[in-house]
């Protein structure tokens, strides 16, 4: 088989994946979404996390996961769904460390009776093992974690949004709480280092879910 047939052949088999992607997207959020909609949602996250991804049969799992993500948070911010629990938002530079660590505490520590999602300004390609490691020590699993980019929907879908070194990046609305966390940057650290940052980013998301579960 010569490289343009190839070529071709694996151009038809993807575009099959991403339309079996589309056509479960739209049972599950068919309610909610248009399949036009859907699609375009799929198209925009297989753009997103090729930019990152550097292993490509790995693509279609995580375009599935930040779809799946992004018409959730996209349909409880445009009130198409209503909101089951509060949402929290953890945000820092790459979505490999600091933000990981806070959203699989919060997700732990609360029980789930919040929803929590996480993003980088700049994400890169894979959360930090360091991180993977110290939370591993506390049995606090890193469920399908990845890192993913920045999206309004996310943010216009959250209550609380919690940055962590990411400057100016996160848009603002109104009605929303907004918490910046001066947390050191696990990249690069060493495991007592990390373990220290875990120890500190525990300490504020137990004082956060203290506040937010009380009032609910």
């Amino acid at each position: 088989m010569s490289n343009d047939a190839l070529s071709h052949l694996m151009s038809k088999q993807q575009h099959a994946t991403y339309e079996r992607l589309v056509d479960e997207l739209a049972y599950r959020y068919g309610n909610a979404f248009a399949h036009a909609e859907i699609a375009e949602v799929v198209e925009q996250s297989r753009s997103a996390m090729a930019a990152t991804s550097k292993i490509e049969k790995f693509l279609p799992v995580l375009t599935a996961r930040f779809a799946r993500e992004t018409l959730e948070a996209k349909a409880i911010a445009e009130g198409r769904v209503a909101k089951q629990k509060p949402e929290l938002l953890f945000v820092c530079v790459h979505n490999a460390g600091r933000s990981q660590i806070a959203a699989a505490l919060a997700r732990h520590l609360s029980n789930d009776r919040v929803n929590v999602r996480s993003a980088g300004s700049n994400p890169t390609d894979e959360v930090n093992p360091m991180v993977e490691e110290a939370l591993g020590e506390r049995n606090v699993p890193l469920i399908e974690a990845y890192p993913k980019p920045l999206t309004d929907s996310v943010v216009r879908a959250a209550d609380v949004i919690v940055t962590m070194g990411c400057g100016d990046e996160c848009p603002y609305y109104p009605g929303k709480r907004y918490l910046d966390w001066a947390v050191a940057d696990p990249a690069g650290a060493g495991a007592e280092q990390v373990r220290a940052i875990v120890d500190d980013i525990e300490t504020r998301i137990t004082a956060l879910l203290r506040d937010i579960l009380d009032k609910e």
